[in-house]
């Protein structure tokens, strides 16, 4: 047999089959560093497979809170196999099974991980080793998935903002995120268990908005048959959200704004004020400032909910977020119809260069529609919609808004890489279509963290 060769399969063989195992497959080192992960761990942690080389583990739980209860550290402290059910950041449950290799002296030479989803037995070993995170406000909010520092720094900026009552604008394009993170204040608050109401300003007629708002009292009009109390009376001592403000008709905002600054308000045919103990918090995706300037929003409101504001970032400023997403909806939907697919790293590449102008709420329907439509377990190129090859940047356009030239070149080289491992696979075809090295076509899609397996 040559060494080449594993039970008749080439090295080159052997790792493919390997990566297209359902299971994930990890192996560590002796001091928590990862030798080989398979592709499946894609689809649990959000990073590509090139990534996860040589990730130390704990980087990974401490700072992207991959992994709800570590299993690693007793296996490393027992030297004994142990079995555990976790919870992945992209939300699957998972039994994970972890085997140690000891070397001559009995020391832990390698640790060997298994990793399952959709599981529905495995008792766990060592309960009392492994506790889980019991401070809430460390953990990241459920399915608020992100990588980015952009995002980082939003969740960062949320979190302050959930220590106080006063209003807060959340402001963004449509789809990235705003409902998400007004819940994840809501949770991360002093309020976190009394209810959180949204009220969609655009949905509600503009004759019925002041009776939705504060509610009415008996004979207060036609059809008022017995008093109702309005949303600000079913937030009471928790949170009001006020979603797409700008909509607010201009009769309504005087009334919105006493009730924002005096915390009280009138119901609809009562002469008596209710006090009200809520908080607020407001978003938009308009320029609210424009519409100050332009007289359709008024200026006193404005101040009154901008106390604070947090500007959430589009999906396309913030890239390092896109692999994560995907995963972590491909994981959902799968579970929710029943059908498991994956992406073949062609269009996932593909996916990656799109500019997702309706953002997350964009990339959530096409991941749910693809789904459920499509009947190949492996998603490819062919599958994606035609205005995704539409609209996916190009050098060109990612020239003209680089910072500087070493920025600019590398955009251009970053996206001839993406098109040429998209359209040849391997990084010898690339470097043969590309007319370089294959150790320097290598090293481009590792720099670039590009996938090149199918």
């Amino acid at each position: 047999m040559s060494k080449t060769e594993h039970f008749g399969l080439d090295f080159e063989t052997f790792a493919r089959l390997i990566d297209n195992l359902h299971d994930e497959i990890i192996i560590y080192d002796n001091n928590y560093r990862m030798l080989y992960v398979n592709k499946a761990c894609e689809r649990h942690y959000g990073f590509t497979q090139q990534e996860m080389i040589n990730m130390p583990f704990w980087d990974v739980v401490q700072k992207h809170n991959s992994w709800d209860r570590p299993i690693l550290p007793v296996v490393y402290e027992k030297k004994l196999p142990a079995k555990q059910e976790q919870k992945t950041y992209l939300g699957l449950e998972v039994l994970t099974i972890a085997v140690p290799l000891l070397d001559q002296e009995q020391g832990v030479e390698y640790v060997l991980l298994s990793i399952r989803d959709n599981f529905h037995e495995g008792r766990i070993l060592y309960p009392e080793e492994l506790t889980p995170n019991e401070d809430p406000s460390s953990a990241k909010p459920e399915d608020l998935i992100y990588r980015s520092s952009l995002m980082e720094q939003t969740v960062i900026a949320a979190r302050k903002v959930a220590s106080i009552s006063a209003p807060c604008l959340l402001l963004g394009e449509s789809g990235c995120g705003k409902s998400l993170l007004a819940k994840f204040i809501h949770a991360n608050s002093t309020r976190s268990d009394k209810p959180f109401v949204v009220v969609n300003c655009a949905a509600i007629p503009q004759e019925l908005f002041e009776s939705e708002l504060f509610g009415h009292v008996e004979g207060a009009f036609s059809g008022a048959t017995k008093t109702r109390g309005g949303l600000f009376a079913k937030a009471e001592g928790g949170t009001l959200f006020l979603d797409e403000i700008s909509e607010l008709p201009l009769s309504m905002q005087a009334k919105l704004l006493h009730a924002v600054q005096e915390l009280e308000y009138r119901p609809v045919g009562s002469s008596s004020p209710v006090k009200a103990d809520v908080r607020i918090l407001a978003a938009s995706n308009r320029n609210m400032e424009r519409m100050v300037e332009t007289g359709v929003f008024r200026q006193d409101l404005y101040f009154r909910l901008n106390v604070f504001d947090i500007v959430i970032p589009p999906l396309r400023e913030r890239q390092e977020d896109l692999i994560p997403l995907l995963h972590y909806f491909f994981n959902r939907y799968g579970k929710t119809h029943g059908k498991g697919k994956r992406l073949s790293s062609e269009a996932q590449n593909l996916l990656c260069q799109y500019s997702w102008p309706g953002n997350i709420r964009e990339l959530a329907h096409l991941v749910e529609r693809l789904v459920v439509t499509v009947e190949d377990e492996i998603i490819t190129m062919d599958h994606l919609p035609s205005s995704i090859y539409e609209t996916t940047s190009s050098p060109i356009s990612t020239l003209t808004s680089a910072d500087s030239l070493d920025d600019a070149i590398a955009a251009v080289e970053r996206q001839l890489i993406l098109d040429a491992v998209a359209k040849h696979g391997s990084s010898r075809k690339v470097a043969t279509a590309l007319k370089i090295s294959q150790s320097r076509a290598s090293r481009l899609i590792r720099k670039y963290n590009i996938n090149t397996n199918p």
